[in-house]
């Protein structure tokens, strides 16, 4: 199944010289989003993941069914303050400023293996951000992966020391 004819290519949105990459059309078609998630799940075999990660919210969307279907805990990464328990940030920047991503400091546990999922990979910033959260409380990033990669971005290579996975590449 070529998973790109899912992929709906919206210009100048949301503001001039960008072309956003709408995944909305793929998890509306359960044939497609249950393909994109198996993709993933089969990426992840063998890695012996402990529990999935996914930064908010499209992180979730992708994340929380590759969790199910592995049988694994789902860890959310959330922006500052939307977590109630005590937990750990990571700034990131954004191009218009700076950005705060947190985890429950509780939720990932010393040496478990963690697979960090989300839609998109762009400039790799919230990425980075989730993999430095992941590490600073103990985890081993196993992989990264994601629906779509915008190779123009080159957020690769800010989190190149790591296996990456992607479905559909754009440049």
């Amino acid at each position: 199944m070529d998973l790109s004819n899912y992929i709906e290519t919206i210009e100048n949105y949301p503001e001039d010289g960008i072309s956003f990459r709408d995944i909305t059309p793929l998890m509306a078609d359960g044939e497609a989003y249950r393909a994109a998630i198996n993709q993933i799940v089969d990426y992840a075999e063998g890695k012996k993941v402990d529990v999935v990660c996914g930064p908010e919210a499209r992180g979730f969307i992708v994340g929380c069914p590759v969790a199910y279907e592995l049988g694994v805990g789902f860890v959310p990464a959330r922006k500052k303050d939307k977590l109630p328990r005590e937990t750990v940030e990571a700034s990131y920047g954004l191009e218009y400023g700076e950005d705060v991503i947190q985890i429950h400091q509780a939720d990932i546990k010393e040496g478990q293996k963690v697979l960090i999922v989300d839609d998109l990979l762009a400039t790799g910033g919230t990425v980075k951000a989730t993999i430095e959260l992941v590490n600073r409380l103990g985890g081993e990033v196993v992989g990264a992966a994601f629906l779509i990669e915008l190779i123009s971005l080159k957020g690769r290579e800010k989190i190149q020391e790591y296996d990456i996975f992607s479905l559909m590449k754009y440049d």
